[in-house]
């Protein structure tokens, strides 16, 4: 059963004046239909249901809440996910190693367009900076996830290896979806340019944080953070500056709680520094929606922390200090003119000998 076959039969109902015009509303409604369906609990989807569901209730939250970019990031997770169920409950291979390796070799010619030298400009014309940005991060998993397959599934089982083709389509199809998305440009296109220093910066100041007891109680916290920021590298060298910059910017939300120097920025003074950052966001002629992600981001994190009597957070929302604090002048001073790189310094070696006894 194909996603569109599933969902298509599970939302017979009328769509929401939304939907008809708005083609993100109109997903989110076939996915939320398909998920709460029967159809949903059988399966390779039954695996991913719960958490499916979950985060496309994160989305449709951000949806009504006016925060579209948000929105569209929150479901770019759940249309991978349903991707991945679609193909898998189309193709089982159970152990038969010959007919997995049979639809390797036809899943190279399906993704064949996907498999080459990856384009900075394999995207160009997707509007707004942020759709763009999803679409740029999906597409090297694609050859990553195919090229992984095969070996993954001679080592393991064919099962697992088709997991990987299954994903690879996924991302293909995500990478698809982001120019589903595109609308008429109405602000010029961000100043982006290779963020190679400020990786090297943020790496250093993870390297620098890593050290007991936080790199031991805190192992899978920077663990994530280290993996954001590896594929913003990978991303950056391959030119796909829209996805690096999105990569990079996750990586340091996620490092922000573990830096020593965090600022605690809580209730008005939270609330008055996201604010100058969001003015900074709406006003002149640039398609600053990237940056309006990580913002709605904070939005999100303040709606969801107790308040007081008086209606203000009275508890550090900490997703939105690191935001306010770290991001957002992180994400500005990448669409600057890059500074002087500094001077490396010299390299150096020491040898030291060591002469055992009797030798």
């Amino acid at each position: 059963m194909t996603l569109a076959a599933a969902c298509g039969g599970a939302a017979e109902t009328a769509k929401s004046p939304a939907a008809v015009s708005d083609p993100l509303a109109a997903e989110i409604e076939q996915a939320a239909a398909f998920l709460q369906s029967d159809a949903a609990a059988q399966g390779p989807w039954a695996q991913s249901r719960e958490g499916s569901l979950r985060e496309l209730g994160r989305a449709q939250d951000a949806l009504r809440a006016g925060r579209r970019t948000l929105a569209m990031f929150r479901f770019s997770t759940v249309k991978a996910n349903l991707a991945t169920a679609a193909y898998l409950s189309e193709h089982a291979t159970g152990k038969d190693m010959a007919a997995f390796e049979a639809e390797w070799k036809r899943m190279g010619g399906a993704l064949k367009g996907d498999l080459g030298a990856l384009s900075p400009a394999a995207l160009d014309g997707v509007h707004p900076a942020a759709v763009r940005a999803v679409g740029e991060t999906a597409l090297p998993q694609i050859r990553g996830y195919y090229e992984a397959s095969l070996d993954y599934g001679r080592s393991t089982a064919p099962a697992e290896g088709l997991y990987y083709l299954a994903s690879a389509q996924a991302q293909r199809d995500l990478a698809r979806f982001a120019r589903t998305l595109s609308a008429p440009a109405s602000r010029r296109e961000p100043p982006l340019r290779s963020i190679a220093q400020e990786l090297d910066a943020l790496e250093s100041e993870m390297l620098a944080a890593y050290r007991p007891p936080a790199s031991i109680e805190k192992h899978p916290q920077f663990i994530a953070a280290s993996s954001a920021l590896k594929e913003a590298r990978e991303l950056d060298a391959a030119g796909l500056c829209y996805g690096a910059l999105l990569r990079y910017l996750q990586a340091a939300v996620r490092f922000a709680p573990l830096r020593q120097d965090q600022p605690a920025l809580s209730g008005d003074a939270l609330a008055r520094r996201l604010g100058e950052f969001e003015k900074r966001l709406a006003v002149g002629d640039v398609d600053h929606s990237l940056g309006q992600l990580f913002a709605e981001i904070a939005r999100s994190d303040i709606d969801g922390t107790p308040a007081d009597t008086a209606g203000t957070p009275s508890a550090v929302a900490p997703i939105a200090a690191g935001i306010a604090a770290d991001v957002l002048p992180r994400y500005f001073a990448a669409i600057e003119p890059a500074r002087p790189a500094p001077a490396r310094p010299a390299p150096k070696v020491t040898v030291t000998l060591v002469r055992w006894p009797f030798t």
